[in-house]
């Protein structure tokens, strides 16, 4: 795609689906479903959001709405169609892995694609930011967390997995995706990460212990029983590894109270912290959990 073709497929303001085939990934069709709102500006924020295990890339945009409105943002959601994405190997562990387990070139990684769709968003003209906000829930976390260990930071402003499966912890002594070994990264590298102020958001109610969406291999059980557990080991994992590496460990893990595996409701959570400054508030009463993939 064009830079001129995005622009012209864009509305003014409004809803749009987008197809979209990323230049190094040419065989496997993706879609932008973008929001702009009537108060939107070139100068105004990006949020480019990263679905769960549905592909739902619609309804993630759909949920970041309201914040978009009150803001002014341009949300774009890259959503990866199980038909041309199949599996988790391409979208939730970045596609670095071939089905073999041999490492795939690194310019075939799908953790690229949201910095591509940013720069094409720059160059269309569509903002003039120079740094965008990243969020991901549930594969999306997955998605989103490992693309924070292996792409540059340096266009991203915010990076935020929600309620993650499971973590590829920041170390090269694993494996990846169970760590960072064997996909060419150096310790350098894992200090980077550990020094990005990454925030980490984890439901205190995503507790579910199995099920067909929860990770359930001996690396994630590994990492604790449920999803809240295992954001707290991946922080804790994140702070390990900096006191051996004698670095900063900058995460923030964001403990939200009362929501589940909820990825819509999340997404509301993750725009108040970022564009409102407010902190999530426990419930003044219990609720029905409803989970949202």
């Amino acid at each position: 795609m064009t830079p001129e073709a995005l622009a012209a497929a864009l509305p003014a303001k409004g809803r749009a689906s987008i197809p979209y085939v990323d230049p190094l990934s040419p065989d496997r069709k993706l879609v932008l479903e973008c929001y702009r709102p009537a108060n939107h500006r070139p100068e105004n924020p990006v949020v480019l959001v990263q679905h769960g295990m549905m592909r739902n890339g619609d309804e993630y945009c759909d949920a970041w709405i309201p914040t978009a409105d009150k803001h002014g943002l341009l949300i774009v959601a890259t959503t990866f169609p199980n038909e041309s994405w199949p599996g988790t190997l391409p979208y939730n562990d970045g596609n670095v892995l071939a089905e073999d387990g041999s490492l795939r070139p690194r310019e075939s990684w799908s953790q690229a694609i949201p910095g591509h769709v940013f720069a094409l968003l720059r160059a269309a003209g569509i903002t003039t930011r120079e740094k965008a906000y990243l969020w991901g829930h549930s594969a999306g976390g997955q998605f989103t967390h490992r693309l924070a260990a292996t792409q540059s930071h340096y266009i991203f402003e915010a990076i935020g997995p929600a309620n993650a499966g499971w973590y590829t912890l920041p170390t090269l002594n694993l494996p990846y995706p169970r760590g960072l070994g064997g996909i060419g990264l150096t310790e350098a590298d894992v200090a980077k990460l550990l020094a990005y102020p990454m925030v980490i958001f984890a439901g205190d109610q995503d507790i579910e212990t199995e099920g067909p969406s929860l990770p359930s291999h001996e690396a994630a059980k590994a990492q604790g029983p449920h999803r809240f557990a295992r954001a707290h080991n991946y922080l804790a994992q994140g702070k390990a590894e900096a006191a051996r590496l004698g670095v900063a460990c900058n995460w923030t893990l964001i403990v939200v109270p009362g929501i589940g595996h909820e990825g819509m409701r999340m997404s509301g959570i993750a725009g108040d912290y970022w564009f409102d400054g407010k902190m999530p508030e426990a419930p003044s009463e219990p609720r029905e959990i409803v989970k949202e993939l």
